[in-house]
């Protein structure tokens, strides 16, 4: 599973949607040359399914990643059980909800093999226990069933992947030593890596980021960067024998015309040989955890 932040279905304009100013080859080589967009948001053919799925979840205002990430997470509408969206981080009243059903714990109960991939540098443990920082979703998730975060160690031995893929802003940290990674080298890792365990997660988070910037340059790398570790891991992808999953909590970077997060639909990307049996099951946000979920109990 490939989680992004940020990415919503907008209009095919490339003035404020760097879908349309970018060049993503391998996502547009999925979908038959098409890009996803809201004119383009239901694709079907032998190699990807797309289709949208509702960021809203029936509660209004704009959506926000603790409510909608503990969603897909968990497979509990967060935003109504608290009655508003909220973010970033998971609210007070999710922790419990997700110390019982996040999705790395149920696939663990169940005797399943779990990675999340991403590598934390030390600087990061060190905010969280001064609480400059607090845990996301997936980290606060991960920690929570017994996974402890990967670190320098797994970065270096090429088990961990760095959250913006090629590790770049790991010097910044004082690990300059380390090798900086294409894009492709980063999603061959990450495939490589997935064939080593049940359900592995890369969370991209760049694409919030470059939303919020509105800077359209930075968007467009973000999303090619984006494109090229996808096309490291479609390079040896096996439809038969893999699932993957690609989705988002709520739109930003499809609309660089607003700093805030959007109400667009957010994009479901499913891959492999059971990817319509999994699309006709997910047709929300709610349903992505227990899908996954009841297809490796099978």
């Amino acid at each position: 599973m490939i989680f992004a932040d940020g990415v919503g279905l907008g209009r095919e304009d490339p003035t404020t949607n760097p879908f349309f100013s970018a060049n993503l080859q391998h996502l547009s080589s999925l979908l038959g040359g098409h890009l996803p967009s809201r004119k383009n948001s239901r694709i079907a053919n032998s190699q990807a399914v797309l289709k949208p799925l509702s960021p809203t979840l029936g509660v209004k205002g704009l959506p926000q990643s603790g409510t909608g990430q503990t969603t897909i997470f968990t497979g509990v509408n967060a935003s109504r059980l608290l009655g508003q969206h909220f973010g970033p981080y998971p609210h007070s009243r999710l922790k419990s909800l997700l110390h019982e059903r996040n999705l790395f714990r149920q696939l663990r109960d169940r005797g399943k093999t779990v990675c999340f991939a991403n590598a934390y540098p030390r600087q990061f443990h060190e905010a969280i226990e001064r609480r400059k920082l607090r845990y996301t979703v997936t980290t606060l998730s991960s920690t929570i069933a017994g996974m402890p975060l990967r670190g320098y160690e797994e970065l270096k031995s090429g088990e961990a992947l760095p959250a913006d893929i090629t590790g770049e802003r790991w010097a910044q940290f004082g690990y300059d030593h380390l090798p900086v990674l294409s894009p492709r080298t980063a999603g061959e890792r990450f495939y490589r890596l997935s064939r080593k365990f049940d359900f592995t997660l890369f969370e991209y988070f760049l694409t919030d980021h470059a939303g919020h910037s509105r800077n359209m340059s930075v968007a467009t790398e973000v999303l090619e960067r984006l494109d090229s570790f996808l096309g490291g891991v479609l390079e040896h992808f096996e439809p038969e024998e893999s699932l993957l999953l690609f989705t988002s909590d709520h739109g930003n970077i499809e609309d660089l015309s607003t700093k805030s997060h959007t109400r667009n639909p957010v994009p479901l990307l499913l891959l492999g040989s059971q990817k319509d049996v999994a699309s006709r099951a997910i047709n929300s946000l709610t349903r992505i955890t227990p899908t996954l979920v009841e297809f490796m109990s099978r």
